[in-house]
């Protein structure tokens, strides 16, 4: 699999932009797109076989027809993109994207069975992250373990709306399954969709007490470019939580966090700051497949993550552990792809 350099260059000039009211987006009227020398660019760090690319964050369930027949939706949260595991295959072979993390999607809820055939059904292309059940009689806990050990899942989903009403993620159940989450080898995924803020507090707690378990956070923790001093804050304290060696970031979902339209060019400076904070060895890239279809398609969503690492000047070494080696070596653990 090619790097960036490899696929595209983006010719950018001056007059190709102009500034959007705001929040600094730009709005480009002519991108060129050619390609470039087979030649291997120089690398800042040699490494020993081609990067692989990994998307690190998307979903699937199934058609309506496997709905009907064999998987059902969850009463209510009936999707209305399609989003079978075919489909996906179609995207990703597109965008030359080699494999990807599976999270258990909201419309089957804890129903994982789905995904399941998925990943036995592909077990070298796709891994799955099952989504926490915290039902308070801790069978939550039980299942996750399941889903680790004989299912192929590597990874887990704290969603913490899901959650008994007025409860935190530092219950009891709650840390029993990041705890038991660690000892597997299974990161834990913290999807703060009404804000960082709101939860900062519980995953400092989770984290100061098992640190062995690695945490992820799910589209730069919700956290847009900031446009107040308040936001500023919330961002800063994204910054902050690099302190834990066992967090690591998702560069995912673009569209949920740009403030602006595609390519999102808004996002420059905060990858900047948060590969200077947490290194690019500790964030990966995902693109939330299939909502991000109809916000700006699928290999678009991959061309936009290598515009903005060349725009913030991530050098071609750190990109390729964005765009794969740090999902590799945390998620996949494939030796063979490993620095």
């Amino acid at each position: 699999m090619a790097t960036p350099q490899r696929w595209v260059q983006l010719l950018l000039t001056a007059e190709s932009y102009s500034t959007l009211s705001g929040f600094g987006c730009f709005r480009r009227n002519r991108v060129s797109v050619v390609s470039t020398s087979r030649r291997r660019p120089q690398m800042a760090t040699a490494f020993s076989d081609p990067p692989k690319i990994i998307d690190s964050h998307l979903h699937v369930w199934a058609s309506p027809q496997q709905a009907a027949e064999k998987y059902p939706y969850f009463p209510g949260q009936e999707p209305t993109l399609p989003g079978h595991a075919e489909f996906l295959l179609e995207c990703m072979e597109q965008a030359g994207v080699d494999s990807a993390l599976i999270v258990q999607p909201i419309n089957h809820k804890f129903d994982h069975s789905y995904v399941t055939s998925v990943l036995k059904k592909y077990p070298s292309k796709f891994f799955g992250c099952c989504l926490a059940n915290p039902a308070e009689d801790g069978t939550g806990v039980k299942q996750m373990e399941s889903l680790i050990s004989e299912d192929g899942y590597r990874a887990v989903r704290f969603n913490p709306y899901l959650w008994p009403s007025g409860q935190l993620m530092t219950n009891e159940v709650g840390k029993a399954m990041f705890a038991k989450a660690g000892k597997l080898g299974a990161p834990v995924g913290f999807m703060c969709m009404k804000g960082l803020d709101l939860h900062l507090s519980e995953i400092e707690e989770l984290c100061t007490e098992f640190p062995s378990t690695v945490v992820l956070l799910d589209h730069l923790a919700f956290c847009k470019p900031p446009k107040n001093y308040e936001e500023e804050q919330v961002f800063s304290k994204l910054l902050n939580l690099s302190r834990f060696p066992q967090v690591y970031v998702k560069l995912s979902a673009l569209f949920r966090v740009s403030r602006c339209p595609y390519p999102y060019e808004d996002l420059s400076d905060i990858v900047t700051k948060v590969v200077s904070s947490y290194g690019a060895n500790r964030i990966m890239w995902g693109s939330d497949f299939p909502y991000v279809v109809p916000e700006c398609g699928y290999k678009e969503a991959k061309e936009a993550v290598w515009q903005l690492l060349q725009q913030a000047r991530i050098s071609s070494s750190e990109s390729e552990w964005i765009m794969g080696r740090t999902a590799n070596q945390i998620i996949f653990n494939h030796p063979s792809l490993s620095s």
